[in-house]
């Protein structure tokens, strides 16, 4: 009988990935779409959706750069830990 290994992921970390992904894709998204409005015409960007398009990326990009570094922060500490204690 196969003994059972520990799972090594960390719930937390992988919450932050998905942020940061939804983050930024949203923002990427919004990118997209602004493009492809000018492409097909738009004139009036203020009504409608247009500002809050407008608006996603200039909050979403930072939030993900910031999520970002909190990941890297978090998964180095993590892997100092368990190096630590695999010396011990």
């Amino acid at each position: 009988m196969a003994q059972d290994t520990p799972i090594t992921g960390n719930r937390g970390e992988r919450i932050l990935a998905l942020m940061i992904a939804s983050a930024v894709g949203l923002s990427i998204l919004s990118f997209l779409s602004i493009i492809i409005g000018t492409a097909v015409g738009v004139r009036n960007f203020g009504q409608g959706v247009w500002p809050v398009l407008i608006f996603l990326p200039q909050i979403g990009l930072p939030f993900g750069l910031i999520l970002m570094v909190i990941l890297i922060v978090k998964s180095g500490l993590r892997r100092g830990r368990e190096a630590r204690d695999a010396g011990n």
